[in-house]
């Protein structure tokens, strides 16, 4: 699975190991949910151009509350369960403390479910919802529409999804990089690679440093930026990368 060599060689002189895991899509594709194009096998007649910008949201906002609330309905459905890879990362998590940050592009909390206490939603949350003018969130387990009002502004203003749409600025990205800054391994798990700035984190990662891992159901664009690559099913993949890590993380105690 890891190149034990390669790893034990980097990593052995840290006596505290800092971890930054970056996943997407195909993480959370072995617990049923549906990806952009593919939601509800509805929404293929639609463009991205319609459902995630803020000219689609502005020209038809009453198809945009409606593909996001079934997609909240989907991850809120008590059969929608973390997969063994989202629980794998909870347990590597309890093993490094602040030493582990999970940087996510799902917009699902099949992390949270899995028992990651802290998630970096880069692309927002399903279960969040902002006014359209402040900007300020709040969470959320009910459908939006088009009467949804804040409580921030002295006259109610409308709400939108807490997500981020393209030509929007991701989230938390100041404490990302610094993350990737003071990386000693960062793994990709379960995305593209052709999508920024989650694309770019490999190049700062290994500029800062880092040993780079890729685990992927496909090699992704940037497979060649990374030390190590490996390909196949995350349930699969992910927990025994983290049981080879903490086992060598427990050799380096030992050094």
């Amino acid at each position: 699975m890891l190149n034990a060599a390669h790893i034990t060689q980097k990593l052995s002189h840290k006596e505290n190991l800092n971890v930054v895991v970056l996943t997407g899509a195909g993480i959370s594709a072995e617990s049923g949910i549906s990806t952009f194009r593919d939601a509800d096998g509805l929404w293929q007649s639609h463009s991205i151009e319609e459902l995630a910008t803020p000219e689609g949201f502005k020209a038809n906002p009453d198809l945009v509350y409606h593909f996001y609330n079934q997609r909240r309905m989907q991850i809120m459905d008590k059969q929608t369960l973390p997969n063994p890879a989202h629980m794998a990362l909870s347990k590597l998590e309890v093993a490094l403390g602040t030493g582990f940050t999970l940087i996510t592009q799902n917009v699902d909390n099949l992390h949270e479910k899995g028992g990651v206490k802290r998630v970096l939603h880069m692309h927002g949350s399903l279960l969040s919802e902002k006014c359209v003018v402040s900007d300020k969130s709040r969470q959320i387990t009910h459908d939006l529409n088009a009467q949804s009002g804040c409580d921030c502004c002295e006259i109610p203003q409308h709400m939108r999804p807490d997500i981020v749409w393209f030509g929007e600025m991701p989230y938390y990205m100041n404490d990302i990089e610094c993350s990737l800054n003071s990386a000693d391994l960062f793994v990709s798990i379960g995305t593209s690679g052709n999508v920024y700035p989650a694309a770019g984190f490999v190049q700062l990662a290994r500029h800062c440093g880092a040993y780079c891992v890729e685990l992927n159901l496909e090699p992704s664009e940037g497979k060649s930026l990374f030390d190590e690559h490996h390909t196949g099913k995350a349930s699969l993949l992910v927990p025994a990368f983290v049981e080879r890590l903490l086992s060598l993380r427990q050799y380096n105690k030992h050094l």
